[in-house]
Parts: C-alpha cells; sequence; structure tokens
C-alpha cells in the first residue's frame, strides 16, 4: 500500500478485464515474464496495457492465453503472440503454450490497469 496516497498499487497494476489464475504457484512468474514486453508503440507493458485477456494453466501446467492488440493493423501482429509464448517459455516448470490473438471484445482504454492510465496521463 502505498501510504502517502493511501493507494493499494497491487490492485492498480491488474488489468479490470484480466482473466487470470492469480492462485496458481506459477502465475507470479508468468506475470513477471508479461510485464517485460512493451507495445513497441505505447511505453506499457502488455499485462498492465490490458493486452492479456485470459492466461489458462491445466493440471499439466500448460499455459492458454487469450490476447488482443490495441489495434487490428499494429504494425506487430505477427510477431507479438511469439513474444508472449516465448516469456512464458522461459518460466519453468511450463510445458505447452499456446497465445490466441482474438479481436473480441476489442480493445479500448478502459482495459488498461490504472498505472497503465497515470503512466499515460490518462486518468
Amino acid at each position: 500500500m502505498n501510504e502517502a496516497m493511501n493507494i493499494d498499487t497491487t490492485e492498480m497494476q491488474m488489468p479490470p478485464n484480466a482473466d487470470v489464475p492469480v492462485e496458481h504457484e506459477l502465475w507470479s512468474d508468468i506475470e513477471t515474464a508479461l510485464r517485460e514486453i512493451y507495445d513497441p508503440e505505447i511505453p506499457v507493458n502488455i499485462y498492465e496495457l490490458g493486452l492479456i485477456y485470459k492466461v489458462e494453466i491445466d493440471k499439466d501446467n500448460n499455459v492458454k492465453v487469450e490476447m488482443t492488440l490495441t489495434a487490428p493493423g499494429c504494425p506487430v501482429a505477427g510477431e507479438m503472440p511469439g513474444w508472449v509464448g516465448e516469456a512464458i517459455d522461459s518460466v519453468e516448470g511450463i510445458n505447452d503454450i499456446s497465445v490466441d490473438l482474438v479481436w473480441d471484445p476489442p480493445w479500448d482504454p478502459s482495459c488498461m490497469a490504472e498505472t497503465a492510465r497515470y503512466q499515460l496521463n490518462m486518468f
């Protein structure tokens, strides 16, 4: 908790629409790996930007990710799912990984975590 502003920064860093397995023992490491990936046009990591819609981890530690991009014409549309897969693959204990690019619902600024909005002066 940030005492000066009385803000729970953990909650601020989680995108409001992210469906992620926060209780899974590997989630923290996966989240850390996702926070290392930045949209090349926006100086915010893709997790806080709200591009990760869903992460599932099954009993065999196979990971399935549903993600989107800020726009269908994003210049890294063909590359970013690979970046996500590589980042998650760096987490010890992960087996198979699939990353699906989805467009529904379409991304908009309401998908961002509060911290991302502050970084972009959109609060």
